[in-house]
């Protein structure tokens, strides 16, 4: 590939920086814009050497080879309408992946839910790998992972189908639930499709066979089922760190970070997708003990004595609920009383599609903290949170910090209520992992 100056609008996001660091990487100059700075932006311009502009102005795209732009830009965007009145090539993040991932093996991990954790997993154990990743690894420390050789883990985005550009050698998917569907125009039959497409591109398929949908495809594949393949689950702490331990079919124990029996179905999926790429098992089960967890997911952001405060990415009731669970199982080891949660709803979309499993998911919170529907560029929907969820000690909140140890829930400025022992924890996938952590 003809090494280029590449300009990224949207750069600040997780997926369109991944791919800016993994070109960077790869020899091409760098540069991007965003309407805001940000840790990633501060990332990209000390560490790659990329020209940041903030926010988006049209002398951004001046001598660039190419511009590639995340699925928020509009063609209004005076950077994508200079590009385009200059003759300089325009790709979206779907069309990119053709080029950039075109000649490597890469090693996809799909589906609705862990699709993040699977692929960190499958990177810390297919150690001399290339990674791009939804999500900051901790082993590395980004969403990106360089090598000099042609393999990828990547964590393939159904989204906007940009997961059918992404060339898998290998494909991995975790389960299937009808999500984005504002993008598949409410079609369940194109949605399911692009699952199918997906890994049928693959020369190597490994799927969540307890799955309604995956194990309905008449597809050679290799079929995990959890609830007979995964057996003699543990959960443990080690050096204060939940663990979980278990059995996979006749190739003995395994310890991976990370609570619950979805945290066992991931780290499987990841070790038979190893076991397909050659790895040896012994290495698998030592490099398994190198995953140290992905940012913004079960995130201990907070670990003190009496109080403890975790920043999860959850923003689906299926996810919540599983992270819910794993949080029992964490309050009964840490012998925490109460559960408090904070929840900032992830778009009106969402909200008002799930609001019946969102009531739900959150079932064994002591008091449960809402704040406002972050909007992710959606238009304002009138939704009466308080009304359905009643059942709860609810309290409906603008903002929350974190000061000095203690969480610190604000309403029209003020502190309604404060939280300084016990098991605390916010889910969303909007400013809530700033708030939690004091940064906002």
């Amino acid at each position: 590939m003809q090494k280029l100056k590449i300009h990224f609008i949207g750069i600040g996001g997780i997926g369109l920086s991944a791919l800016a660091k993994f070109l960077a990487n790869d020899g091409h100059k760098i540069s991007g814009s965003d309407i805001k700075q940000s840790e990633i932006t501060n990332d990209l311009a000390s560490n790659f050497d990329a020209k940041i502009t903030i926010p988006h102005h049209e002398d951004a795209v001046e001598g660039v080879g190419r511009v590639i732009y995340s699925a928020a830009v509009r063609p209004t965007n005076p950077e994508y309408q200079r590009a385009k009145a200059l003759g300089i090539e325009l790709l979206s993040r779907k069309e990119a992946l053709k080029s950039i991932l075109g000649e490597k093996e890469v090693y996809a991990v799909g589906g609705a839910h862990g699709k993040s954790t699977t692929s960190a997993m499958l990177a810390s154990i297919v150690p001399a790998s290339n990674a791009l990743i939804g999500a900051i690894s901790k082993e590395f420390g980004s969403n990106v992972r360089n090598y000099a050789n042609n393999k990828v883990v990547f964590e393939a985005d159904e989204s906007d189908e940009s997961f059918l550009n992404s060339n898998p050698h290998l494909a991995i998917v975790t389960n299937v639930e009808p999500e984005h569907m504002e993008y598949y125009g409410y079609d369940e039959e194109r949605f399911y499709n692009a699952y199918k497409n997906f890994l049928s591109l693959a020369k190597i398929r490994i799927i969540n066979a307890e799955d309604t949908f995956l194990s309905s495809l008449e597809m050679e594949s290799i079929k995990l089922y959890p609830s007979k393949d995964i057996k003699n689950i543990e959960f443990t702490l080690v050096q204060g760190r939940p663990h979980t331990r278990f059995e996979l079919l006749d190739f003995g124990f395994f310890e991976v970070l990370g609570l619950g029996n979805h945290i066992a179905l991931d780290a499987a999926l990841a070790i038979l997708g190893a076991l397909q790429l050659g790895e040896a098992l012994e290495d698998i089960r030592t490099n398994l003990l190198h995953y140290k967890g992905i940012k913004k997911r079960f995130d201990v952001v907070q670990d003190k004595e009496h109080c403890v405060v975790i920043d999860d990415y959850g923003h689906h009731p299926t996810e919540i609920k599983a992270t819910i669970d794993s949080l029992k199982i964490y309050q009964k080891l840490r012998g925490f009383s109460t559960l408090y949660v904070i929840w900032q709803p992830h778009k009106y979309s969402r909200t008002i599609d799930n609001l019946h499993a969102f009531v739900e998911c959150f079932e064994g919170a002591d008091e449960l903290v809402i704040l406002p529907i972050w909007s992710a560029g959606e238009l304002e929907v009138d939704i009466d949170l308080k009304g359905a969820f009643s059942r709860y000690k609810l309290h409906m909140a603008d903002a929350v910090t974190k000061k000095d140890g203690v969480v610190k829930i604000l309403k029209e400025g003020h502190v309604m209520q404060e939280y300084g022992d016990g098991l605390i924890v916010a889910f969303g996938a909007g400013d809530i992992t700033y708030q939690i952590r004091g940064e906002h």
